[in-house]
């Protein structure tokens, strides 16, 4: 799998006789957009570009595509594409929506595209995926006056293909990188829980005489840290997916720092702590995916 982190990857594409098959909702809704071009014959010699290797590269800059196409011609024609991106206040609304739903933030993680995620996008009033094709802007070198051409088609059935590797690359056309986004999920996080704890110490220091609660007991987790790894529950099938980290990092790196409680007479506990939960971390991510490797389902 290639790593979206490096913005100028160089990546190449094997595509069957018979289409690309079975592909996420993503990628077929991509899919779906290119298909409404109604020049049919065009479509079909991108096809047939895309295919047989006529594209030469194809490279992922910030938010534009920039590919090589072999036509007619001895020297290949230069291709671009992008999408109009957000800007920081869009984004503001988007990451804040995002917060909101654990789950989106769970399977973005994990690399998969909520099936809802336009809802997040709904706060701004933009979208994630262009509406119509003659949202996607981009130019060509040949001589062909129409848009998009036959090189430019072919390079929207790669970027598919590319969408299927990491549906991040969308984020990525529309001025979100990877790291960027998940960084600033992180950041908003923050600002969340930050947020919920100030209000709870006000509602408590506004309620003096409220009557007092009865202690908690503690849970049974933190007496027993066997229990840390277990979980019964039934969970849902979307958020479980085994999968190695896309750019080396753990949870625990993408989470930022934890807050855990300090004690003045052992200053290093908690970063010796945090390293524990990353080592152990590692362990388990690397049996989890030789057991996944090994499984026959």
């Amino acid at each position: 799998m290639t790593n979206s982190s490096n913005n100028n990857q160089e990546i190449t594409t094997a595509l069957s006789e018979k289409g690309l098959g079975k592909q996420p909702w993503w990628v077929e809704q991509w899919m779906e957009l290119i298909n409404s071009y109604r020049f049919k014959k065009r479509l079909e010699r991108a096809w047939g570009y895309a295919r047989e290797g006529n594209v030469t590269s194809i490279r992922f800059e910030g938010r534009r595509v920039h590919a090589r196409v072999q036509g007619t011609e001895e020297d290949p024609y230069k291709v671009k594409l992008w999408l109009d991106v957000l800007n920081d206040e869009d984004w503001s609304y988007v990451l804040e929506a995002l917060t909101q739903k654990a789950r989106w933030s769970a399977q973005l993680l994990a690399g998969i595209m909520p099936s809802d995620i336009e809802r997040a996008f709904a706060a701004s009033g933009r979208r994630l995926f262009p509406f119509k094709l003659q949202e996607v802007r981009s130019e060509c070198s040949c001589p062909d006056k129409a848009n998009p051409c036959k090189h430019i088609s072919a390079i929207y059935f790669l970027m598919g293909d590319r969408f299927r590797e990491d549906p991040f690359v969308l984020f990525q056309l529309r001025g979100r990188t990877r790291s960027k986004l998940l960084a600033d999920l992180a950041e908003e996080r923050q600002k969340v829980l930050k947020t919920l704890a100030e209000k709870s110490l006000q509602e408590k220091n506004e309620s003096p005489h409220s009557p007092k609660r009865k202690p908690v007991s503690p849970h049974s987790a933190l007496l027993n840290p066997s229990l840390w790894w277990k979980y019964e529950g039934n969970l849902d099938v979307d958020l479980v997916v085994i999968t190695p980290s896309m750019e080396g990092d753990t949870g625990i790196d993408s989470a930022k720092e934890l807050p855990l409680a300090e004690d003045p007479r052992y200053l290093d506990a908690r970063q010796k702590f945090t390293n524990h939960l990353r080592e152990q971390g590692q362990v388990l991510a690397q049996q989890a995916m030789l057991q996944a490797m090994a499984s026959d389902d």
